[in-house]
């Protein structure tokens, strides 16, 4: 099937290998093409034989196991695999952007925004690995792929598949972003792959791991530390942010986050990640709104359109085709509006209780603060779409759908409040 030699990339019946894009102890991996009309783009991984022994076979077998029962848009795909008397090939799906290491180093940082967009994507895997008890064990950005804007997890050798009791001692990962219960204990189980998330965001957000170090000796002496992890001095991070960065990256695996907590952050904010769910979600929603609109249920109708407006955003932000994108934009345009004028509608009908609330000897002067507070709120959501898009000048379109989706959020809670 394949001729090999220390020179020059194997050679497959049905693929042009080409270019070499890594290698590692017992893997190379090289972009390839299909032969014929297609033209197809794959990656090839090739693992030759002689170089493996009980250990990295079982992981090969477990590898090509759980890759061909997986399908999911954020978990690259095992297209096929070969073999002959010298390899192993694993014929990969194509990912052109590149992995999520290069792309942090190319811009030092990543905007709260971004990683949290690429948190997003991360997760969602996560949870469909963890629905099928499946656990990576190697999380790392080098491991994580784009093709596009969209994330993908790949190099599944390490991975097991392990139920929520189950314990492994078996060393496995890389040492900076391995939880401490596994380099300390050598017993650990699932929610190893809870703390590497951790230790991603944080590179992402700061350009470096929370252990780094310049020898492997003061990374472990780090690692072995009881010491919490803190985050940079002045990070500038929002609150969910901060709370999410340090439950996961709690030494104790008992007292860190769980799975089912991870999913449900609201930093995570798997509702309003990007989907072709998107979409759905919010013509359902915006359909429900203009019914209300239409029978003159005021605050009903501008809830709606809060939510429909939460879930357009991630719409736009998962819609690739630029006419399409450029007419949700125009459509999301009309239902701001709409928005504003319902805001302004509900705010004349409640001003005079909101008014006599304030006067009010009902209210305990320990409310106070609080009271303020809500008008602060109430007020910032009242700021129009077009003063909000030139006060943030500089902002893309993304962003100020952003900063509007923000708005109208703080707008409800001020609602609730009264």
């Amino acid at each position: 099937m394949a001729s090999t030699s220390s020179f020059a990339p194997p050679k497959l019946a049905e693929f042009i290998l080409t270019e070499r894009l890594g290698s590692g102890t017992y893997a190379t991996v090289y972009k390839a093409y299909r032969k014929g009309d297609s033209r197809e783009v794959v990656a090839v991984k090739v693992v030759g034989k002689k170089t493996l022994n009980k250990a990295s076979t079982e992981n090969l077998l477990t590898e090509i196991e759980i890759l061909k029962t997986v399908r999911h848009p954020h978990i690259v795909q095992l297209k096929d695999f070969q073999w002959d008397a010298d390899n192993i090939y694993l014929i990969l799906e194509w990912c052109s952007g590149g992995d999520l290491s290069r792309f942090i180093r190319s811009r030092r940082i990543l905007p709260e925004r971004v990683a949290r967009r690429f948190l997003q994507q991360i997760a969602c895997a996560l949870q469909f690995l963890n629905e099928r008890n499946i656990s990576h064990l190697d999380l790392k950005p080098q491991n994580i792929l784009l093709s596009g804007s969209v994330l993908k997890l790949a190099d599944f050798g390490f991975a097991q598949y392990m139920s929520p009791w189950d314990e492994q001692s078996v060393l496995r990962g890389s040492p900076l972003y391995m939880a401490p219960e596994m380099v300390c204990r050598r017993q650990y189980d699932s929610r190893v792959d809870l703390w590497s998330v951790g230790v991603i965001l944080y590179e992402a957000l700061f350009g470096r791991a929370p252990f780094a170090s310049r020898s492997y000796s003061e990374l472990e002496e780090k690692i072995r530390s009881n010491q919490p992890i803190e985050l940079p001095p002045g990070a500038r991070v929002s609150k969910d942010c901060r709370d999410l960065l340090l439950r996961l990256l709690e030494r104790n695996p008992d007292a860190r986050i769980t799975f089912a907590e991870f999913f449900t952050h609201p930093f995570v904010d798997l509702e309003h990640m990007p989907s072709a769910k998107s979409l759905v979600k919010a013509k359902e929603l915006v359909l429900q709104a203009v019914q209300k609109d239409q029978e003159g249920e005021r605050s009903a109708a501008l809830s709606l359109y809060c939510s429909a407006l939460e879930h357009f955003v991630p719409a736009i932000h998962f819609e690739t085709d630029r006419q399409r994108k450029d007419a949700l934009r125009q459509k999301v345009s009309q239902y701001v509006s709409r928005a504003e004028e319902l805001k302004a509608l509900v705010d004349s009908d409640n001003r005079l209780s909101f008014e006599e609330a304030q006067t009010s000897r009902d209210i305990l002067r320990g409310k106070k603060h609080s009271s303020v507070q809500r008008q602060r709120r109430y007020m910032w959501a009242l700021v129009p779409s077009g003063q909000v898009l030139s006060e943030e000048s500089g902002l893309d379109d993304h962003e100020a759908l952003d900063v509007y989706q923000q708005c109208l959020g703080e707008l409800l809670l001020a609602l609730a409040g009264r």
